[in-house]
């Protein structure tokens, strides 16, 4: 994951793998990886941080959201 997991806190590896583990058969971890990097990104563009915490929160929705609306495709 271009520059979270490289070279950037353990933590944000760590959400990947939680929130892939969440989300397997749902979502791929390349899909899973994406989000995390967006979470972490808009995080630090609105507050100016972008805190393990507040990073899984938004990226679980992001992911909550792409199921919810790869189902209603269906």
């Amino acid at each position: 994951m271009s520059g979270i997991s490289e070279g950037g806190p353990r933590e944000y590896a760590d959400i990947v793998g939680r929130l892939a583990t969440e989300f397997a058969g749902v979502h791929g971890s390349d899909t899973v990886t994406r989000c995390v990097s967006a979470a972490h990104h808009g995080a630090k563009d609105v507050t100016g941080q972008a805190t393990p915490d507040l990073v899984e929160r938004i990226a679980r929705k992001h992911l909550h959201v792409l199921a919810l609306v790869a189902t209603e495709r269906r």
